[in-house]
Parts: structure tokens; C-alpha cells; sequence
């Protein structure tokens, strides 16, 4: 009997060091599309996947770029969803963080491979090429990821008096399982860094070569990524989709036109609420498992928080998830080693 399974699409900042060639390495059979991919980079000018995944050393300065990054981990992802062995597993629901959206929308069949990568390529370009403002991460969670009673208001509070000094710009991005993660200009962003304790010896952590995604600031990507990104060739999607609201799109009755907007408005420009998608998944299509996708390992941990935060099968902290792990896999990570032959 077939697993029901809810594959979760990872964002930006899952490939890094650990991954490089892994591409090449985990998906030889799939060197026709990634053909097909890189000769879609080559005409715009851009580096060609594979040269990034095969390059000699992995650079923060060229790997964590949006034009780069972005479609890296988009073929990654995109490649892994194809390995699933559909023989095991009854795939119900595609979800993901952030970026990830882009990259469900091509494993649930709304976009061809090549209409995927474009949107997944030309909306990070588009965010390199702005650069607006910035990101960092804040847990308000323990170390069994129960929440830490009040650390939330604090964050959110601190968060709006920041917002409302002049020239401050700092506003929630996505909501991570037990992490928030806050956008904002230098300012904002450097004001909460100085003004919150320093907790878990590396958190506020500042991410490299990331946007404020998900605010107001990114108003001018999201024209210009409507204005670049029509219409054309979006589709029913084969599989549900949940979006960063926890929103549900089904099969055969999404109106297409309104998940366009969603896509290329809301989600850019609004708070992703990565940890709603989860809760709704896991309540709304009962799954037997959740399979996340590569590249990196760092996603799994997120969807683990925002199940136990849910209650899902019981669980209430890291304790619960670990036991339950020991008996029975519920959590599947392809970019571990460990976990990835579980999906295959």
C-alpha cells in the first residue's frame, strides 16, 4: 500500500558548501533537461547550471547569488520530485518555503520544466538585480522547540518599534516553524541586531545575498516580474498546492488567473507564512509522511517545528519527534544522505 506523501520545496540558502556537484552526482539521468536548462541560462546570458554545480570550489559570492541560486536549486528540487518513486508513494499536496512555491507550482504541473525554471530564474535575477534591503533569523523557541512563553510578542514588538523610527524599514518575511524570519532596510535590519540578546551563539543571524522577500520593499520585483511573466502557459495543477497562507489550490477548479496575481503579487510583497502551509497540509490532506526536498539538510527542521507547534500526531516538542522518527519515518529529508534512499 502506497505512503500519502506532502513533498515540501525548499528556498533560498539550501545550497551551500556540502552540496556542491551534487546535482550532477544524484541525478545523471537527468541530463537531457539539465541540457535543455542550461541552454536557457546561455541565452540570457547567464552562467549555465552545471557550470555552477561542477565549479572547483563553492564562492559565497557567486553560489549565493539570486540569479544564481535561484534556478541551482530550483533544477536540485525540480529533479528530486521526479525521482520519487511513485510506487511507493501517493503524492497528494505540494508545498513550499518561499521560493519553494515557485519550484511547487513546476511539481504540480501548473508549469512545463522550462516554464518553471523561467519563473524561478527570472524572478531571482530580478531580485539580485534590485537588491532590496535585507534578512535575518530569530528563533522564540526553546531547545525542544516549545515556545519560550512571551519571546514572540517580544520579537514582534521590538520588530514595530524599530518599523515606526524614520528611515527604519523592518517587517516580518516568513514565519519558519520556530524562527521568524524579519526583512527590512540596513537600518531596521542593524537596529534589531543591536537591540535584541544574542541567543544560541548565532542568532539575530543575517543572511548573505538575500532581499527583504516578502514586504512592501520588494513592490518594484513584483511589477517588473509581472511584467516580465505572463500568463501564458499556466495550468490546472495536477496535484494541491498550498501556498504561503495555508491556502489550498485544487485540482481542476484553480482559477488560474488568481493564482497568477497570488504568485507574482501577494507572495512577493507579504508575509510568507511557511508555517501555516505545513499546518494545513498535515491537517487538511492527512499524510502519511512529509518528503522534502534537496538540496541542504536545513529545511527539514522547519517542517519539523511547524508539525510539532501543530500538534501533529501528537507531538509537542523535539522529544516527541525523535521517538516517533526511531519507530516510524514521518519526516523525509532527500538532501541527507541518511533519509534520501527512503524517497527512492
Amino acid at each position: 500500500m502506497r505512503q500519502r506523501a506532502v513533498i515540501v520545496a525548499p528556498g533560498r540558502g539550501t545550497y551551500n558548501k556540502p552540496e556542491l556537484g551534487s546535482l550532477s552526482r544524484l541525478h545523471p539521468d537527468k541530463a537531457a533537461l539539465l541540457a535543455e536548462f542550461d541552454a536557457y541560462r546561455k541565452a540570457q546570458g547567464q552562467e549555465p547550471i552545471t557550470a555552477l554545480d561542477t565549479a572547483d570550489r563553492y564562492s559565497i559570492a557567486r553560489h549565493t547569488r539570486g540569479d544564481n541560486a535561484s534556478p541551482l536549486i530550483h533544477a536540485c528540487a525540480y529533479f528530486d520530485f521526479l525521482s520519487i518513486d511513485r510506487d511507493r508513494f501517493d503524492i497528494v499536496g505540494v508545498t513550499g518555503n518561499s521560493m519553494g512555491w515557485y519550484i511547487a507550482l513546476a511539481c504540480a504541473g501548473v508549469l512545463g520544466p522550462l516554464d518553471g525554471l523561467t519563473l524561478v530564474n527570472t524572478m531571482g535575477t530580478l531580485m539580485q538585480k534590485h537588491l532590496i534591503g535585507g534578512q535575518l533569523i530569530y528563533p522564540f523557541t526553546d531547545d525542544d522547540w516549545r515556545p519560550i512563553p512571551g519571546r514572540r510578542a517580544e520579537i514582534e514588538a521590538k520588530m514595530a518599534d524599530i518599523a515606526a523610527r524614520p528611515g527604519h524599514d523592518l517587517a516580518l518575511s516568513i514565519d519558519l516553524g520556530g524562527m521568524l524570519v524579519l526583512a527590512g532596510n540596513d537600518k531596521g535590519l542593524a537596529a534589531f541586531e543591536a537591540e535584541m540578546p544574542a541567543v544560541q551563539d548565532r542568532f539575530p543571524m543575517r543572511l548573505p545575498n538575500h532581499a527583504a522577500f516578502h514586504t512592501a520593499l520588494q513592490e518594484p520585483v513584483a511589477e517588473r516580474g509581472r511584467a516580465e511573466l505572463p500568463r501564458d502557459g499556466w495550468q490546472q495543477p495536477d496535484l494541491p498546492l498550498i501556498d504561503g497562507r495555508g491556502a489550498i489550490w485544487q485540482p481542476k477548479v484553480t482559477d488560474i488567473a488568481a493564482l497568477w496575481d497570488y504568485t507574482l503579487g501577494h507572495q512577493v510583497v507579504r508575509p510568507y507564512d511557511f508555517t501555516a502551509a505545513i499546518r494545513t497540509a498535515a491537517r487538511e490532506l492527512m499524510p502519511d509522511v512529509f518528503i522534502v526536498l534537496g538540496p541542504g539538510t536545513t529545511l527539514g527542521g522547519a517542517v519539523a517545528q511547524s508539525l510539532t507547534l501543530g500538534g501533529w500526531r501528537g507531538w509537542t516538542g523535539k522529544a516527541d519527534f525523535r521517538a516517533a522518527m526511531d519507530k516510524v519515518p514521518r519526516l523525509v529529508s532527500m538532501g541527507r544522505e541518511d533519509q534520501r534512499a527512503l524517497a527512492l
